[in-house]
């Protein structure tokens, strides 16, 4: 009994241990007491902001891109809405989840009525049941199962009722709607206007760095990010790619706006007065729930849709070509033509990925180029049209009297070859070889010492063979070529049969019908060069004038007066001259219209590659036909160039057309004045004589 009354020694260790044990559990207290102190009382506002945050979503609010409209105010892009539909495969088919949640076998699928309303066939039933069923293979919050899934793009009003209808039965699916360009006129225009698609991963990338940057390198500034992407491009948006569209983009597209939005821990949005109480309290900031976006600006341009329409009819029974109408005096377009064309709303996305992919590779696969603005990305030899500038460039330089006559046989015999002429045209002087396009006085008057750098430089002077900077579409530059291009290309072997050649437009002498229009326009309003013009005015929604756009001239060309009437008086006499000699144009001549221009017949030089057809190499082979004119013939108002490509001679071909254009434009300007119609004017023929194809 003693024994067991004596004091252990290990309880009084024990004893001193406890003591640390109660003084690092009452410190362990302290530290924690003081953490929720912290937590609620001294950062509690700011981590309740940081949880109001996490159930808050800043959603993106579209805005609508400007209208395009015509100089006389017809539109000619605008924005639809259109509607898709997405689905949640976690929502609408709690089948496909993996069994590990106690709600999964109270769920029923909406699946099958979502199909049936949205119309799906077989074959995309199939498909997007097992793109449902692989998304749901885990079923965490953050899985693909809670992601929308695209079903259907631009949906039919109906469905977009009947799915709205049936909300509660069709769980998981939502329609979404979104604004997508809509081109009333179709294919009219296609290449000037342009079309807009889905910006893509490498353009994406040059406006947003990426979210994680490099080890080591700095992180971007808000500040930054902004001057990178100005105009606040996200994956999915939609920008200009070609065209008017791309060009103007900066004052087309707007600024987007947002609004706020609850969402639960699955991403699905939550309303009702929970939502606004959330929305509205004082985690909010007092910040707005909504900024409504800006709309882009709308663009007037100078093209005039009804001509456009009448050119579109001028050309239907021609494959390709085409046609520039520009006002003589300001350089502003009235049209730019070219076919073939597309449907910019096949391109645009409204009908959904599929239908671009498949418009896209007939396209790439049309020997034709429909993808081609032939106005401005296209060069072509220009043929007798050129003669105008060979005889102003002789006149210039004084190396011929304009009086004098020089034989024509048919023919001219240079070295070793023959240079045909078109027929035999006895003896001419300058104004009945312009009027009769005789090659064989062209030919001896490129003869003469430096007359290929003389050509070139008059040539230049009125724009040839350099950009017009227009900007809207890729342009080239064209072609007109120099001595010293030449002994660069042939090593220092310089023929005179090159300056043959570009005195009549043959040869390696390019333009584009852009360039000749604006340069007709310059012979025909004595030398001024002007800047061409598309887009008139950027204006609000309400017709407000933001920024006008005057014409702009490029600058005088440097010629004689006296030089430039005798090259006008050449070109007048191809339409109007008559009797036994009468101007290559005559047969198609109209008494009431006072027209003045050069016709052309472009040989193409062309070589059947191994593989191609019979019939396309028959049409590839065929001559351009081109015919260049101003209207009227003194003081004029517009310059007007026809090319239709493989199409034949320029006199039987292009001349007629350019004067149908001609007599449109007349046509209009009358109705337009509140003038009867021209008594010579007839309407467009629905179904013209069809003209060369492949």
């Amino acid at each position: 009994m003693g024994e067991l009354l004596v004091s252990r020694p290990d309880v009084g260790e024990f004893r001193r241990r406890y003591k640390w044990m109660a003084l690092g559990a009452f410190l362990a207290f302290c530290a924690v007491c003081v953490r929720l102190f912290q937590l609620q009382v001294v950062s509690g506002a700011d981590y309740a902001a940081i949880a109001h945050e996490n159930i808050v979503k800043r959603v993106s609010v579209a805005t609508t891109r400007g209208v395009i409209r015509d100089s006389f105010g017809k539109i000619l892009a605008s924005s639809r809405p259109a509607y898709n539909v997405y689905v949640i495969p976690g929502r609408a088919m709690p089948s496909a989840r993996p069994k590990r949640r106690n709600d999964v076998e109270s769920e029923p699928d909406s699946f099958g009525k979502i199909v049936e309303t949205l119309r799906l066939n077989p074959d995309e039933r199939t498909q997007l049941e097992a793109k449902m069923r692989a998304a749901c293979e885990y079923d965490d919050d953050h899985s693909p199962c809670w992601r929308p899934v695209l079903v259907r793009e631009d949906l039919p009003r109906d469905i977009v009722a009947e799915v709205k209808q049936h909300q509660a039965e069709l769980a998981g699916a939502d329609i979404v709607g979104s604004p997508v360009r809509y081109y009333p006129y179709k294919n009219l225009g296609a290449h000037l206007l342009g079309y807009v698609a889905e910006i893509d991963a490498d353009t994406l990338a040059k406006f947003r760095p990426a979210e994680d940057p490099l080890p080591g390198a700095p992180e971007l500034s808000a500040e930054d990010r902004q001057k990178l992407n100005p105009l606040g491009y996200e994956p999915g948006d939609s920008l200009g790619a070609t065209g008017v569209e791309r060009s103007w983009e900066s004052q087309l597209r707007g600024q987007r706006g947002w609004e706020k939005r609850i969402v639960d821990a699955r991403g699905r949005y939550r309303t009702g007065p929970e939502a606004d109480r959330l929305l509205d309290g004082p985690q909010s900031g007092g910040s707005p729930r909504r900024q409504d976006p800006i709309a882009g600006r709308d663009l007037r341009l100078t093209i005039d849709i009804e001509l456009e329409q009448a050119i579109e009819k001028i050309m239907r029974a021609h494959a390709a070509g085409a046609v520039v109408v520009t006002e003589a005096r300001t350089g502003r377009l009235l049209s730019l033509y070219s076919k073939p064309d597309f449907d910019p709303n096949d391109l645009s996305g409204g009908a959904g990925k599929a239908r671009v992919r498949e418009q896209f590779g007939k396209m790439y696969e049309d020997p034709l180029r429909p993808m081609l603005d032939k106005t401005m990305s296209g060069a072509f030899q220009p043929g007798s049209t050129f003669k105008a500038f060979s005889a102003l460039a002789a006149l210039e330089n004084k190396i011929v009297d304009p009086d004098d006559h020089e034989r024509c046989d048919g023919y001219v015999i240079f070295g070793r070859r023959i240079f045909h002429c078109t027929h035999v045209h006895g003896r001419v002087n300058m104004h009945e070889a312009i009027a009769q396009s005789c090659n064989s006085y062209f030919f001896k008057l490129a003869m003469q010492p430096g007359m290929l750098d003389d050509i070139s430089r008059i040539a230049g002077q009125f724009g040839l063979g350099e950009k017009t900077g227009l900007g809207v579409n890729p342009e080239t530059a064209g072609r007109i070529p120099n001595r010293a291009w030449y002994a660069l290309r042939y090593k220092g072997q310089f023929r005179i049969g090159f300056t043959l050649n570009t005195a009549i437009g043959e040869g390696d002498t390019l333009v584009t019908p852009l360039q000749l229009a604006l340069a007709y326009a310059a012979i025909g309003n004595g030398g001024q060069l002007w800047m061409p013009e598309l887009v008139r005015a950027v204006e609000t929604s309400d017709g407000s004038v933001v920024q006008e756009f005057p014409p702009r001239m490029r600058h005088q060309v440097e010629v004689n007066p006296a030089n430039l009437a005798r090259v006008q008086d050449g070109l007048y006499g191809v339409v109007n001259d008559g009797g036994t000699h009468a101007g290559t144009a005559y047969a198609v001549r109209d008494p009431s219209l006072e027209i003045s221009g050069k016709t052309g017949t472009a040989q193409t030089g062309y070589v059947a590659k191994e593989g191609t057809s019979a019939k396309m190499a028959w049409y590839n082979a065929q001559n351009h036909a081109w015919f260049a004119s101003y209207y009227p013939a003194k003081n004029p108002e517009i310059s007007v160039v026809v090319m239709v490509e493989h199409g034949g001679a320029g006199p039987k071909v292009a001349a007629p057309l350019a004067v149908e254009v001609i007599r449109e434009y007349a046509r209009l300007q009358a109705v337009r004045a509140g003038k009867p119609e021209p008594k010579n004017s007839k309407p467009i023929p629905e179904n013209p004589k069809p003209g060369n194809h492949p």
